[in-house]
């Protein structure tokens, strides 16, 4: 037993012995089955008799908390006790925080069209875990810097720079836990209370809250087929989040011309571009479009990246790549958010970039992700209720329905409705159809199930 009693005073030691181990066992930090020490030890540690240990036993004893065994010691009732709950309190949070409920993960199904779920089975499990059990044992025991492992920042600058023409070197990386952390500090470096944050519309629900949070006021502005409308944001707005590659949920990239007219806007306006990279890894057939990064002349673009949809979720690291003006600013934000990310990690994941592990890994699953994205594609091409939104990107696709179409509920699918994607605007039907947690074999009848569930009249039951 390491629970640490203290007493106070000389009082009734006996009842201050009982009320403290009772503590203990009730808030479950003495566990059903374990051994208390013998009376004779505890009374030497508290420094009272070895009487005054054996009464407190004797009442838990009593009271069934505990149960002496011969010739074994005295041990924690074999009934399992619940911890007892924090007390309720009074004390509540800011206005936006009630009422406001993390999203709640969807069960499981056989045909799983979730979004933003990578097929693990297509991940070099063995040769991560050798790189990061090499890493746990010559890693230094020591904190690493707030940018990031040094070796990793050197390795993604090369990465990106190759794979997605984007400017930086290693000291214009910071490494973050994941691409929701990166937008987090940039948050609280630049956000001030009241200003405002343009977001796309539909567009990533968490980055809409999470500016929300740090007081922003968040504007939707609609997207279409060249991208975000520059021409609809804000007058007063000094931050504008996008998603160019592969517009989240909708699917499609920005063209050259509407990125141009971003980048007149930042510059006119004094104000920042936020470029989520979201899903730009897995391109299927045509050249990918710069970066708004690349294109950025006048330093207000700053670029984020993820490695959680590239290799695995459990992976939570991230990057951004920030103009040098913001860069100290942002170290200092992420050391007092966390300090570091996970060094073994980090360095796990510059020797897979530095080998060619990364490479390999994207153009084996780009492979894979193709002819699912194809086959979803081409088994709802001429279907008139459910349109597939043109892409050639990512882990998902975007399907609009025809007006008074809706999709119900089916027995071992899972899809998700393009309304949840919509912060202000009236809800767009439609549906977004996450393929990393399908297989190719699944996809023909969770489609079937999709298109029963899709009928406009009452569905009956599928057989």
């Amino acid at each position: 037993m390491d629970v640490h009693l203290s007493l106070e005073g000389r009082g009734d030691l006996a009842a201050q012995v009982y009320r403290q181990l009772l503590d203990a066992i009730l808030d479950g930090r003495l566990r059903s089955g374990e051994r208390l020490p013998p009376t004779r030890e505890l009374a030497r540690r508290l420094e009272i008799s070895r009487n005054t240990v054996a009464v407190a036993y004797d009442r838990l004893v009593a009271d069934g908390f505990l149960v002496g065994r011969a010739g074994a010691g005295t041990f924690v009732s074999g009934e399992p006790v619940r911890g007892r709950a924090a007390p309720r309190g009074v004390v509540r949070p800011r206005a936006f925080w009630q009422g406001i409920e993390a999203p709640q993960a969807m069960r499981g199904a056989r045909y799983d069209f979730r979004v933003g779920m990578p097929d693990p089975r297509l991940f070099p499990m063995e040769t991560w875990r050798r790189l990061v059990a090499r890493e746990l044992r010559v890693s230094a025991a020591a904190y690493s810097s707030p940018s990031g492992y040094e070796p990793l920042r050197a390795a993604i600058s090369r990465h990106i720079g190759i794979s997605r023409s984007v400017h930086a070197g290693p000291d214009d990386v910071l490494i973050t836990n994941g691409a929701q952390q990166a937008l987090d500090l940039i948050g609280r470096v630049l956000i001030e209370p009241g200003a405002c944050v343009a977001v796309e519309e539909p567009g990533y629900p968490p980055a809409r809250l999470l500016f929300r949070s740090l007081g922003a006021r968040v504007a939707g502005v609609p997207v279409d087929a060249e991208g975000i409308d520059v021409g609809a944001i804000p007058g007063a707005a000094r931050i504008v989040y996008v998603t160019p590659s592969h517009q989240f949920p909708l699917g499609t990239p920005m063209s050259p011309a509407r990125r141009a007219a971003l980048l007149a806007w930042a510059e006119r306006r004094r104000a920042v571009v936020i470029e989520d990279d979201y899903d730009s890894e897995f391109r299927f057939g045509e050249r990918p479009l710069e970066p708004l990064q690349s294109l950025d002349r006048a330093g207000r673009v700053i670029y984020v990246g993820s490695f959680s949809k590239t290799l695995l979720p459990m992976l939570r690291l991230g990057f951004l790549v920030a103009p040098a003006s913001l860069a100290p600013a942002l170290r200092v934000a992420k050391q007092l958010s966390d300090w570091h990310s996970d060094v073994p990690a980090q360095a796990a994941l510059a020797r897979f970039i530095d080998e060619g592990l990364l490479s390999r890994h994207i153009r084996k699953a780009t492979r894979e992700y193709a002819a699912r994205h194809a086959m979803i594609a081409e088994t709802l091409a001429g279907d008139e209720r459910l349109r597939v939104v043109p892409s050639s990107a990512g882990l998902h696709l975007c399907v609009r329905l025809t007006p008074g179409v809706e999709v119900r509920a089916a027995p071992d699918l899972a899809v998700e409705p393009l309304e949840a994607y919509c912060g202000e605007s009236p809800a767009q039907p439609g549906v977004v159809l996450g393929y990393g947690g399908i297989t190719r074999g699944d996809i023909p009848e969770g489609l079937r199930r999709l298109r029963m569930a899709a009928a406009p009249e009452p569905a009956g039951p599928l057989p």
